[in-house]
């Protein structure tokens, strides 16, 4: 494989509509996601959550490194390494210890619905870093979903005006997430899918190396074996193989449409939720999440039509 095998074009410019491939690498990426929120509420249960955020990244890390090395890519270059760092930032660093530390008291179909602002929540980052006009509907549609997500959080935390620690990291770690989708959907046209992610994950391995062997110090990690499996699932698929579907579909694009394909993950955790962790799964928070869900999809399809 050669550098930028798998980038689809080196310009900034949208793609056609034909490109409905980025569809299908969105909803594959998406779907490795979706066990992302129920294995980390797994695996918490057994280990620190400290572990589980920097040692996944660890894992990525080197599966990363290794395919950089035997596909002997180019090295990036001048402010290419900044905007990595945003990326790493965002998707290797924040979201990962922040869901970890969230999920070791919050139930993982609670986490999947606060999560649910990530679609909207990236579409508008991707205006702010893109200065798009957008109408005043589509930030009328992201305020409103993001209304709705606190509404559900503070109901499930005791009564209104109510938040949790666990959903403020959530709400952070959406924030990051949605920084680094955005800035990553952008790189990946010009450096490659797999390997945006790739380099981001190196980048960011000395600080997670760091924080791992902390947190082994601290607290050795003792879980089970089905704990185990999860960690796994979440360092190889959730930090690495999920993101060459995902990037690749970005950068397909166009984005704004790929992202839409984000709307299935927060529906696919509540069912995995459900059936894998036996998790009961209320009117609030069905209706909680199909709530938010609705709000981002319409501010993502309000931004695919061009403001005036």
């Amino acid at each position: 494989m050669k550098h930028k095998s798998s980038a689809t074009t080196n310009i900034h410019l949208p793609l056609p509509r034909k490109s409905v491939p980025g569809l299908w690498w969105g909803l594959l990426g998406v779907t490795a996601f979706s066990f992302t929120v129920p294995f980390t509420r797994v695996a918490v249960e057994g280990m620190s959550p400290l572990f589980i955020g920097s040692g996944r990244a660890v894992v990525a890390a080197i599966l990363a490194a290794a395919a950089l090395l035997l596909t002997r890519q180019h090295l990036p270059h001048g402010a290419q390494w900044g905007r990595l760092a945003v990326i790493a930032g965002g998707i290797v660093v924040g979201f990962p210890l922040l869901t970890s530390f969230a999920l070791t008291t919050a139930d993982a179909s609670h986490g999947a619905v606060v999560i649910a602002l990530l679609p909207a929540a990236t579409a508008t980052v991707a205006v702010l870093r893109g200065r798009e006009p957008a109408r005043s509907a589509f930030w009328v549609a992201t305020a409103v979903g993001a209304i709705a997500a606190l509404v559900f959080a503070s109901i499930q935390s005791g009564g209104p005006g109510q938040l949790g620690w666990a959903d403020l990291l959530l709400i952070g770690a959406v924030i990051a997430a949605a920084v680094g989708y955005a800035e990553g959907g952008l790189m990946a046209r010009e450096l490659g899918a797999w390997q945006t992610v790739s380099w981001a994950l190196v980048l960011a391995s000395p600080l997670m190396v760091l924080l791992a062997v902390v947190s082994v110090v601290q607290e050795p990690p003792s879980g089970t074996p089905v704990q185990w499996v999860s960690f796994g699932y979440l360092g190889v698929v959730s930090m690495f193989l999920g993101f060459f579907a995902w990037y690749r579909g970005l950068a397909l694009g166009p984005m704004a449409q790929v992202s839409q394909i984000q709307l299935v993950q927060p529906v696919l955790s509540i069912c995995w939720a459900g059936l894998l962790l036996g998790e009961n799964l209320t009117r609030t928070t069905l209706v909680g999440g199909l709530a938010v869900v609705v709000c981002a999809g319409v501010a993502v399809r309000i931004r695919l039509k061009p403001a005036p």
